[in-house]
């Protein structure tokens, strides 16, 4: 089991993936989002759009023409439905279990601990506080760019699962910060910890500002500069702690040099 558990964030992003690839599967099986009546007549022979109500459904996924006089056309197959639906389950059981798993890495062993011998702690902090937060910009912009694709492509749950990989993604990123740039003394389970909750507030701000200024579901450009400043004040307030964390390590049975 505690192998498996090793390999949560690897389950989970291929869980991430799948998902995001269903949601596009199921939008671009669906009429055109931009003009669906126009979809449903260009797929039934041509007829006049000018009355056709277009109906859909994301689960199961489903979409159906209503061209009147109880003239109903399936623009998605019963068929293709149930294979989509059996897949979204499929890949979202294979979600729960890799986001249950990593919960529980985050309540794990702590594993060996890493001092800091010979270890400039201050050229170190200053590292993470300018070079981590300039990776975490780098990250955001490239996630500005996907959050309008992901939703476009897949609508409301693309943007959903968007919002999922996002924060999976930007805790990930501070987690591998941290095990480089982050705190010392710490074990691998301190870095988790830590590179989790940066990642979590990094976005946690973007998303509230972005509603506060009514610009939800879209990211925009000033989020980069956002999350670096929010990723490097997190930083701040981790490394602020390290004395207390000399305190608690100091006796701990684990270290090594």
């Amino acid at each position: 089991m505690e192998r498996i558990r090793r390999r949560a964030g690897t389950l989970l992003g291929i869980a991430l993936v799948l998902g995001l690839a269903w949601t596009v599967a199921v939008t671009t099986s669906m009429p055109s989002w931009f003009d669906p009546a126009e979809a449903c007549a260009l797929r039934f022979g041509g007829a006049d759009s000018a009355n056709v109500e277009v109906h859909t459904g994301w689960f199961p996924p489903q979409a159906s023409c209503d061209f009147g006089s109880g003239n109903v056309q399936d623009f998605i197959s019963p068929a293709k439905s149930a294979v989509l639906s059996v897949v979204g389950v499929l890949i979202l059981i294979v979600l729960i279990t890799g986001l249950i798993l990593t919960v529980q890495r985050l309540t794990g062993e702590p594993g060996a601990q890493k001092t800091a011998d010979d270890i400039d702690l201050g050229k170190r902090r200053m590292s993470q506080l300018t070079f981590g937060a300039l990776d975490m910009a780098v990250v955001v912009a490239v996630l500005t760019a996907a959050n309008a694709f992901a939703i476009v492509l897949g609508g409301l749950p693309g943007g959903i699962m968007f919002a999922v990989a996002a924060m999976v993604g930007l805790s990930a990123m501070s987690v591998v910060l941290d095990r480089h740039l982050g705190p010392l003394p710490s074990t691998a389970l301190d870095s988790r910890r830590r590179g989790t909750v940066a990642g979590l507030s990094v976005f946690g701000v973007i998303f509230a500002a972005t509603a506060a200024a009514g610009q939800l579901p879209f990211f925009r450009l000033w989020s980069v500069p956002l999350a670096a400043i929010t990723y490097a004040v997190v930083a701040a307030a981790q490394w602020s702690r390290l004395p207390h964390n000399k305190r608690d390590h100091q006796t701990s049975p684990h270290s090594v040099g």
